[in-house]
């Protein structure tokens, strides 16, 4: 069950990419993967997340799918939204840019691509490299304790590309740069304990309510209220 569910999710991402890419909008990816093919970037994303995840699965360190993790499921969506909701005063006070959200309605189609992908480069796959070296190196160590460190530093990934980004944009104040980077650190750190805790698919299920509410909900409102 838990294969049929990372192959669908994979299906669906590629599909995805490639409505929007053909039919919708070919420029929308350019700007998060440049000259590169989208579909050919979703078809490699696709499969070493399907390897990656099997791999952290066989280990029994990570689990892809738990029927009977529904309550963990509903407890991600719940935190996403109130994560969601949070950042959109930050944004009537700092007022990022016009463009930082992709326009509706084709964030319809975009936004669950891009999370499932962002998942792959910033969560699973940094967490698997992590874990294979340090149990590697340090093979008498407790391993619950690796995947606990393993899960904190990645946690501090997506925050230090997001930070980096701000300041090297020189038009944001220190507190709105670490105000924002607490508040993507966080996000990352509660969606590792969802998926150490529960599953894969309950940490993808987060990312996208938070996405359903900051970049396709609001993404449509900010336009009509902040320009």
């Amino acid at each position: 069950m838990q294969y049929r569910v990372v192959t669908a999710l994979s299906v669906g991402a590629v599909g995805l990419t490639g409505i929007v890419h053909y039919f919708v909008d070919d420029r929308i990816f350019q700007r998060f993967i440049g000259s590169l093919n989208p579909l050919a970037a979703a078809l490699f994303l696709a499969v070493l997340g399907f390897v990656l995840l099997s791999f952290l699965l066989s280990q029994g360190w990570f689990a892809i799918y738990r029927k009977e993790n529904l309550k963990g499921l509903l407890r991600s969506c719940g935190l996403a939204a109130l994560f969601g909701m949070m950042i959109i005063p930050v944004d009537l006070k700092i007022v990022f840019p016009i463009d930082t959200n992709i326009p509706f309605p084709e964030s319809l189609l975009f936004y669950p691509v891009i999370g499932f992908f962002v998942e792959i480069l910033f969560h699973v796959l940094p967490l698997s490299v992590l874990v294979i070296a340090l149990t590697s190196i340090f093979r008498n160590a407790n391993r619950s304790n690796i995947v606990w460190s393993c899960i904190l530093f990645v946690s501090l990934l997506e925050p230090v590309y997001q930070t980096m980004w701000m300041v090297s944009s020189s038009q944001y104040a220190l507190w709105a740069v670490m105000l924002v980077g607490l508040h993507v650190f966080l996000i990352n750190l509660f969606q590792l304990l969802i998926f150490k805790r529960y599953d894969f698919t309950s940490m993808y299920a987060f990312r996208l309510v938070y996405y359903l509410f900051w970049h396709i909900g609001w993404g449509y409102l900010r336009l009509k209220v902040l320009f």
